[in-house]
């Protein structure tokens, strides 16, 4: 039971975008649509997941002196694994998001997790840890990204909601991140607060 109070502290007690503030870059710099969020929170989530399971399975085995490095190596391999797939199986959105997914390996979400609780705690709990706030920082993406898309484009997932005689693209430039992520990290510590 105290593994599932893991999974569902990373969708609003703890969320990795609006409570904790981590990884801005990706946040802020592929979220001009919900499909492009959707796919930057999913990879993060593979690898999230990916990395605390290797990381909890062979921590005893890792000396101090080189921990962040080994978890760095980790990281990237299941970035390298995410990248390619996505480049061979989705190439529209891996050449949308560009930059930003091999940036996941030095992604503070990822890293932080995996020294401050895989590297600390049993598989199961690091699994499903990783999976949780690898969803709360998916949904997060989504929900920005589809503010923005909504409001700078009038659709939702690349489907028209209105005409685009009323967007502003103000939303899809960068500017709009950042007055979205205000407002949604305003709405989220207001939720909090109740």
């Amino acid at each position: 039971m105290d593994q599932w109070k893991n999974f569902t502290k990373g969708f609003i007690k703890e969320n990795p975008v609006f409570v904790l503030l981590l990884g801005m870059c990706p946040t802020l710099g592929v979220t001009s649509s919900a499909i492009n969020g959707l796919g930057m929170g999913l990879a993060t989530t593979f690898v999230l997941v990916m990395a605390n399971i290797v990381v909890s399975l062979i921590k005893s085995q890792i000396p101090d002196k080189v921990r962040i490095p080994s978890f760095i190596v980790i990281i990237a391999a299941f970035v390298t694994v995410v990248e390619l797939m996505m480049e061979a199986y989705l190439p529209a959105l891996f050449k949308s998001l560009g930059i930003f997914i091999p940036l996941i390996v030095v992604n503070c979400i990822v890293l932080g997790r995996a020294e401050a609780f895989a590297s600390k705690n049993s598989l199961g709990k690091a699994a499903v840890d990783g999976l949780g706030m690898g969803l709360g920082f998916s949904f997060a993406l989504v929900l920005l990204g589809g503010v923005r898309e909504l409001l700078g484009s009038g659709k939702l997932f690349d489907f028209p909601i209105y005409s685009e005689n009323y967007v502003s693209l103000l939303f899809v430039l960068a500017p709009g991140a950042f007055i979205v992520l205000g407002y949604l990290v305003a709405i989220i510590n207001q939720v909090k607060k109740n």
